[in-house]
């Protein structure tokens, strides 16, 4: 998918994002390698550990619909600085991809381009459970 159809599918979901508390509402979008995608946005909870982020909102609804492979993460939050994926989400996100691209845009159209094991290094996988196992 190309960054310019990316961005207007996120602007275009951003206004159902639930953010009464913080007022910072986030979109996000999952690509896998065949072109399929799923998107999601922040969900805010009054007990606020219960708030779910927009990428993993994304990614959950990618699984759900039975895609397989993420390729890319792209992420919309309307500032004029880039707003990475939160320690959380990065967690989650290296379970179905370490290397994924995540591609950040700022509410002035830029974006920046990362990949996941740069953000993440060393991430707790599947591996450190299979190690550990007696």
């Amino acid at each position: 998918m190309r960054k310019i159809e990316a961005l207007s599918i996120l602007k275009n979901i951003i206004k159902n994002a639930y953010a009464p508390y913080s007022n910072f509402k986030v979109a996000a979008l999952v690509e896998g390698k065949d072109g399929e995608y799923a998107c999601g946005v922040n969900v805010e909870n009054a007990s606020y550990g219960l708030t779910v982020c927009a990428e993993r909102t994304a990614m959950f609804n990618f699984i759900a619909n039975g895609y397989k492979n993420p390729q890319k993460l792209f992420l919309y939050a309307p500032t004029d600085d880039f707003t990475p994926p939160c320690g959380a989400c990065r967690q989650v996100l290296s379970e179905f991809n370490d290397n994924l691209e995540i591609v950040i845009f700022n509410g002035n159209d830029e974006f920046k381009t990362y990949k996941l094991s740069d953000l993440l290094p060393n991430s707790f996988n599947k591996e450190n459970l299979e190690r550990n196992k007696k």
